[in-house]
């Protein structure tokens, strides 16, 4: 068994630590698991093939993040699959009584919505999710600091309006 170089086994570190972060985006992006999986694993090669291009100029996360988010976007378009439905919970299920059904309820309306906005949109709702500043999310996005704040704020809008158009109240 060949045993793993210092390249190799601190690539694989990085992607144990931030493996959250490939599992966010496939959510936001693909709506079944196996599709979820394949842009997993189609993120991770494409981090694996250009990790010699980070230079450690910046954090190896925003690095993460835009491989990841066009590894998406270009996932998405050449798959260009149609969105399904979120799985309807039997009427026997007592949602209220089970917090995590409700919480895994509530998290696939969440998905199912974010998956109906466009690129840009969805970039700016997973910035702002990661909890990072409109300053921050306009560097990594290339646009301004007012436009960020401007477009995630009809981003949210737009997220609330189809996450009730699925029938889910606040």
């Amino acid at each position: 068994m060949a045993t793993l170089n210092n390249r190799e086994t601190a690539f694989l570190n990085l992607m144990e630590v931030h493996k959250g972060i490939i599992h966010k985006i496939s959510k936001m992006y693909m709506d079944t698991p196996e599709d979820q999986q394949d842009l997993f694993q189609e993120i991770i090669y494409q981090l694996w093939r250009s990790y010699d291009s980070f230079n450690s100029q910046s954090k190896f996360s925003t690095w993460m993040y835009r491989v990841a988010l066009n590894t998406a976007v270009v996932f998405f378009r050449k798959e260009n699959k149609k969105i399904s439905s979120v799985p309807e919970l039997p009427e026997h299920m007592a949602v209220e009584e089970n917090p995590s059904v409700l919480k895994e309820l509530q998290l696939a309306h969440f998905y199912k919505a974010v998956q109906k906005l466009d690129n840009i949109e969805k970039a700016l709702i997973f910035y702002h999710l990661e909890n990072y500043s409109h300053k921050e999310i306009a560097a990594n996005l290339g646009i301004s600091e007012g436009n960020t704040r401007v477009k995630l704020n009809r981003a949210k809008t737009k997220l609330k309006a189809l996450i009730k158009q699925q029938g889910y109240e606040f």
